[in-house]
């Protein structure tokens, strides 16, 4: 099978979708590789490394696009890329299929099997190939490098002859994969932590990295069977709000995880919570490029509100977009290799495998996951 592997468009985006050393274990599986000239320069991989692992490097876009058999990238392609492409070709990439119904309406009449990164399921079996985690965790390490950079004081405690400084206050909003990475990162650092989530079953997690759980009586609440947590109530999210607001005024970064999958994130932190903080004190609003978890946050910018500085930037793991794409690569490499036949030497869809089932997108010319199929319908 041949695999063509193109540059990422969008603007400023670093990351690469394989690696020269993936690249080599699938040649070796028994694939051909096309690269689009310069894929890797944003992140450190020369086109020299991906020749010496046995890929060729191509210069025409619309050459690799319109000869894979597969084609393996970060970000979901225009409709005029779609068109391009091979009928019964397989292309991988985050689709956001919830809410892009022309673009999957487009590879079901192109005839292509679309496979979304985002719907990889949350299994035991498929946690390789969950690109949402582990991207998701290098966002957690980057947002709170990122608040220290804005915050005018330092985290950690300091004793020295002037006199004590007393530690910083971390304040984190979900403890899924981001805001556990998140926790751990800012007490390293030395900040006092503090953490909340509306899954109480996280406490113990939050505890184990040296956080204090912030607990807030909210009821009945839950997780789905891939571990996300369950929408809140009206009242539930009234009671979270007044809950959080005394610890948010005395921290001096917060950063909010929450996100809804399909779904407009919940708003976590109001104008008036903003008004009470501290002159100088952050938030890294993880949510804001979906709509955000804090009032007055701008997707991609920075920008100060009552004195507190909002970051908004998203694309997060794209701040370290080496190790983003090692990760990410591996994402892919497992996946493909999850169907690949050694003795044909190409990547079939087999829809009796429960991690493709959850994943595969369109096939055959029909939209086949029935969440989206309905949706869409």
């Amino acid at each position: 099978m041949l695999i063509g592997i193109p540059k990422e468009l969008a603007s400023g985006e670093n990351r690469v979708a394989i690696i020269p050393t993936d690249a080599k274990k699938l040649i070796r599986a028994g694939a051909t590789i096309q690269i689009e000239a310069g894929l890797g320069l944003g992140s450190g991989f020369s086109d020299e490394e991906y020749t010496d692992a046995g890929a060729t490097i191509i210069t025409d876009r619309n050459a690799v696009l319109a000869s894979a058999d597969i084609i393996l990238r970060i970000s979901k392609p225009s409709l005029d890329e779609i068109g391009q492409m091979k009928s019964g070709c397989i292309h991988v990439s985050y689709l956001d299929p919830f809410n892009e119904h022309d673009l999957i309406k487009a590879f079901r009449d192109r005839g292509v099997s679309a496979i979304s990164m985002e719907m990889i399921p949350r299994s035991t079996r498929s946690q390789k190939m969950d690109a949402l985690s582990s991207q998701a965790s290098l966002a957690g390490y980057v947002m709170v490098l990122l608040a220290t950079t804005k915050l005018p004081r330092i985290l950690p405690m300091m004793m020295t002859p002037a006199g004590t400084l007393k530690p910083s206050t971390a304040f984190i909003i979900g403890a899924g994969v981001a805001g556990l990475q998140a926790i751990a990162t800012a007490k390293r650092l030395g900040a006092k932590v503090v953490a909340f989530d509306t899954r109480s079953v996280v406490a113990e997690q939050v505890r184990s990295l040296g956080g204090k759980f912030l607990e807030i009586d909210l009821g009945e609440t839950g997780q789905t069977k891939d571990g996300y947590a369950l929408a809140l109530t009206e009242e539930q999210m009234k009671l979270q709000l007044e809950g959080q607001k005394k610890q948010i005024a005395e921290s001096d970064i917060v950063i909010t995880t929450a996100q809804l999958f399909g779904r407009k994130p919940p708003v976590l932190v109001t104008s008036d919570m903003i008004k009470g903080m501290k002159p100088g004190s952050v938030i890294v609003d993880m949510a804001a490029e979906s709509g955000g978890n804090v009032e007055g946050s701008v997707a991609g910018k920075t920008v100060v509100v009552d004195g507190v500085t909002i970051i908004g930037d998203g694309n997060w793991s794209n701040f370290v977009s080496r190790d983003a794409s090692q990760m990410y690569s591996a994402n892919l490499f497992n996946l493909v290799d999850e169907g690949w036949i050694a003795d044909d030497k190409k990547m079939v869809i087999d829809m009796e495998n429960d991690i493709l089932q959850g994943c595969v997108i369109t096939h055959g010319g029909e939209i086949v996951n029935e969440t989206i199929k309905n949706l869409i319908n």
